[in-house]
């Protein structure tokens, strides 16, 4: 395979991994080659999630926002709290996973993404921002643009 040239890395609009990725407002996929590299970040759950964070993290805040509707607790909740973090560390997250021949078939859906052999992510690296995200996911792109299997430090 060697370097594979960017213009044949294929772009996708969904996030690619994470259970509770519907939630996530920031989401870059990118098939280069046999490798799916995936970023999802910010995290916005439920607003009756987003209330037990509040009620754990600061009562006094959730009954004195509790009332409000709509965008105003939303608004509220962000200025006070917030994305959530995806998992112990880092609100941004890019994952590598190798892929299989089978792509997307949910009904209506049509857009193609590609569907990795296993979940089990091949590297990884969590983010604090955005930007820097964004920078991380370009990173992953070229090094798995250069490799034509799995690293054998990446396999033990």
């Amino acid at each position: 395979m060697g370097e594979l040239n960017k213009g044949d890395w294929k772009w996708f609009g969904h996030a690619a991994h994470f259970i509770c990725s519907r939630n996530c407002q920031f989401h870059m996929a990118t098939q280069v080659g046999k490798w799916l590299v995936s970023t999802v970040g910010e995290l916005w759950p439920e607003r009756s999630t987003r209330e037990i964070h509040a009620e754990v993290y600061d009562l006094a805040w959730l009954e004195a926002n509790r009332h409000l509707k709509g965008d105003n607790f939303d608004a509220a909740y962000m200025k006070r709290f917030g994305f959530e973090d995806l998992g112990s560390w880092g609100k941004y997250e890019t994952m590598v996973f190798e892929l299989g021949d089978k792509v997307c078939t949910e009904p209506d859906c049509n857009c193609g993404l590609p569907t990795p052999t296993t979940w089990s992510e091949l590297d990884s690296q969590r983010y604090m921002k955005a930007g820097e995200a964004t920078a991380g996911h370009y990173k992953f792109c070229e090094k798995w643009a250069q490799l034509d299997a799995v690293p054998q430090e990446v396999e033990s």
